[in-house]
C-alpha cells in the first residue's frame, strides 16, 4: 500500500477508534477512490484497506452507497459507508 493509502487507513483507524470510544453506535465515513478510470473493471486503490482499518476497531460495514464525480480531481468514486458497532 502507497503513502498515500496508508495515511488514509490510518485517520481512518483514528476516527473509528474515537467513535467507538465515544459509545457511537453508527459511524458514517467517506472513501475516495484515488484517481483512476471508471471505465475500467478492478481493484478500487486503498478502498479495502480503509474498510478494514475501520471493522479492526469494533465496526462492521452495514452499507454503503458509490457516486463518480469528474470535478477538479478527475475521475474518482466516492463511496459513503455506514459501519454499526459490532
Amino acid at each position: 500500500m502507497g503513502f498515500i493509502n496508508n495515511a488514509k487507513a490510518n485517520e481512518a483507524v483514528r476516527v473509528a477508534a474515537q467513535a467507538y470510544a465515544e459509545g457511537r453506535q453508527v459511524l458514517v465515513f467517506k472513501i475516495i477512490e484515488a484517481g483512476t478510470s471508471s471505465r475500467s473493471t478492478g481493484l478500487m486503490a486503498g478502498v479495502g484497506e480503509q474498510i478494514e482499518a475501520i471493522e479492526s476497531q469494533g465496526w462492521t460495514l452495514s452499507d454503503m452507497s458509490a457516486t463518480e464525480s469528474k470535478t477538479l480531481t478527475g475521475e474518482r468514486a466516492a463511496l459513503v459507508c455506514l459501519f454499526r458497532r459490532r
